[in-house]
């Protein structure tokens, strides 16, 4: 068994739903390996889009279609229920990157509480997330002021909060959500999570 301590790395965007899925479980995952967890919202809109000139996956031919069964499949193996669709139409996925870096940066300690807040309200609400008024009309954590957020997300720290963040995950290799690196090796996909434990148990090789 690995003696490492290091963090986990998990590299997320809110309008993924296969980084909501892996959210609900890099937490247990880490603790059983006595490991902490660094969260990272990036945006898949930059990676996949603009850096790698790739139509999103639901508008992929034949991959789309694998997608929509895979994400079925999944959430009936973990007994999951979603007022989202995947079809539905995508959130812009700012307002939610800014409040989670904003918080990062004010109160670290509820930004893993609050990006759980947003992907619940996000995908198993259906809640259209796109503004600061909506982020911050969601259940957030206890300690987190409303008025505060709300402003906080339209603050210049915030943008640039977000923005350094998503050019820390680029120079860091990440392209899809959700990608967790651990001891600087990356996993990508949720579907690889079996994989990460072996190496969190065995210490990698």
């Amino acid at each position: 068994m690995s003696t490492s301590s290091a963090p986990l790395h998990f590299y997320f965007d809110f309008i993924s739903p296969f980084g909501y899925f892996a959210s609900l479980r890099i937490e247990e995952m880490a603790a059983r390996h006595r490991r902490s967890v660094q969260w990272h919202a990036m945006l898949l809109g930059v990676s996949v889009l603009k850096v790698m000139g790739l139509k999103p996956l639901l508008d992929t031919p034949l991959k789309g279609d694998y997608i929509r069964r895979d994400a079925l499949r999944y959430m009936r193996c973990h007994g999951l229920q979603m007022q989202r669709k995947l079809d539905d139409p995508v959130m812009d996925p700012r307002a939610a990157g800014r409040a989670f870096h904003w918080v990062k940066q004010q109160q670290p300690e509820l930004a893993a509480p609050l990006a759980h807040a947003i992907y619940h309200a996000y995908w198993a609400e259906g809640r259209d997330l796109s503004s600061a008024e909506a982020v911050a009309s969601i259940a957030l954590p206890a300690g987190l002021d409303r008025q505060r957020l709300q402003e906080g997300i339209s603050s210049p720290e915030a943008s640039q909060g977000l923005r350094s963040a998503v050019d820390a995950s680029l120079k860091a290799g990440i392209f899809g959500s959700p990608t967790v690196v651990v001891d600087g090796e990356p996993f990508w996909g949720v579907e690889t999570f079996e994989l990460l434990e072996q190496w969190l148990a065995s210490g990698g090789w």
